[in-house]
């Protein structure tokens, strides 16, 4: 099943893939390359890297290993907090672009928002974007009082908050804001590294689908327009991972799924970002 056309329109009019691929933490060439090449043949479009994660020159590898026309891709990347903290924007951008051996990235995000920098560190990714080197214009776990502090110093909103955010970790507050900011929420560690993935609940919507717990989880996300990027390198969890478009919850399930929200944060947080993050 090809989900080619499930794809939401950011605020700058540019469309992005309501699914992709995440790469954290997939180092190895011959793996990333696999994996790559096996979300591609099942119809994903999007794969976000960052520069934190070691591994753009793998995903530039395997990218074009691809063969496909650079517009059918929507490739991802980002800043990190070090580069912001010396300046070091422009060319740890360009540093990006090369690795990934390509000529504009479709998405740029500011990692984290580190005090002090990230307003800056914005101003430069606009002329990074008027300069056509970057499509959209992005963050990455941006709270509301970070956002509006964004704000006071630019009129270019951003396009993407990539944030954790699964059933036992949802942002109700941020979500709202976010919508009716335009903004688009995409979730990073949507199935909580497996830790819902045996919840009882889960497990019985799961069954009156036909679905796995995965499928659940994933499917409750993009039906409130968040869109995701899970990581496997597995082809099986792949094709799992893309067959959310071909059922809808209903609004009691919603509701039930929200409900297990227990504040429980899955993902890290950098040292040097731990005395900032809530």
């Amino acid at each position: 099943m090809s989900f080619d056309n499930h794809v939401i329109q950011l605020n700058d009019t540019k469309e992005m893939p309501m699914l992709g691929l995440g790469v954290y933490k997939a180092t190895d060439d011959g793996e990333l390359k696999q994996a790559i090449s096996s979300a591609a043949a099942l119809g994903y479009r999007l794969i976000d890297t960052a520069s934190f994660y070691k591994n753009e020159e793998g995903v530039g590898k395997a990218i074009k290993s691809l063969g496909l026309p650079r517009e059918e891709l929507f490739v991802t990347t980002k800043i990190w907090n070090t580069a912001q903290r010396i300046g070091d924007i422009e060319d740890s951008f360009n540093r990006s672009l090369e690795r990934l051996g390509l000529d504009y990235v479709d998405l740029y995000m500011i990692h984290w928002p580190v005090p002090g920098c990230f307003c800056d560190t914005w101003k430069v990714m606009e002329k990074l974007q008027a300069a056509g080197k970057i499509k959209s214009l992005g963050v990455s776990n941006f709270s509301i009082a970070d956002l509006e502090l964004l704000k006071t110093v630019s009129d270019v909103v951003p396009a993407v908050n990539q944030v954790e955010f699964h059933p036992l970790f949802n942002h109700p507050k941020l979500l709202s804001y976010c919508q009716a900011n335009g903004i688009t929420i995409q979730a990073y560690a949507p199935l909580a590294r497996g830790a819902y993935l045996q919840s009882p609940l889960m497990i019985e919507i799961g069954k009156r689908y036909g679905k796995t717990p995965a499928q659940i989880g994933l499917r409750w996300l993009v039906q409130q327009q968040i869109a995701v990027i899970p990581k496997s390198t597995h082809p099986e969890r792949l094709k799992e991972n893309s067959l959310i478009f071909d059922f809808s919850l209903s609004d009691e399930e919603m509701t039930a799924i929200t409900a297990m929200d227990a504040g429980q944060r899955i993902a890290g947080i950098p040292e040097d970002m731990i005395p900032y993050i809530k």
